[in-house]
């Protein structure tokens, strides 16, 4: 994907921006003009919480074309707790036990970078939700710890 796309849907990137109907309140991510159930184009921009539940999740071990040094990693499919059902890399899981039906949270880290051209792509990625804030921080590749 290049640099113009990237900044195009920075909202829904960052964010985690999407459409609700304001019909039959039925939330889409990426975001709709149409809503599939009711036909309704009455659909406002909604602010996905960013939380949900692991559906399914895949270990990747041969990167695409411009994510040659990203591998080998982790993808999943997250069911947000307002009912959109998504794709993302899964992000700070070495060491945890990947299971379907966990709680996970949307977290926003580096994507893709091109050194040719100097830029760094950043977006969503989804990380189990611990239960203690001690233990997500310990498992952080960006938290060093200090005696």
């Amino acid at each position: 994907m290049q640099l113009p796309r990237y900044h195009r849907l920075r909202q829904t990137f960052y964010r985690l921006e999407g459409s609700r109907c304001t019909n039959c309140e039925r939330a889409f991510f990426p975001p709709r003009k149409l809503c599939p159930d009711c036909r309704s184009t009455n659909l406002e921009t909604y602010l996905f919480a960013g939380s949900g539940t692991l559906y399914s999740y895949s270990q990747m071990t041969q990167s695409p074309r411009g994510f040659a040094n990203v591998g080998p990693y982790a993808v999943g499919m997250v069911r947000l707790d307002e009912g959109p059902l998504i794709m993302a890399q899964l992000t700070d899981v070495e060491g945890v036990e990947l299971r379907i039906g966990m709680p996970v949270e949307m977290v926003t880290r580096k994507i893709q970078e091109d050194s040719a051209h100097g830029y760094i792509v950043y977006g969503y990625k989804f990380r189990p939700l611990f239960s203690n804030t001690t233990e997500a921080l310990l498992l952080s590749p960006d938290v060093v710890a200090t005696t």
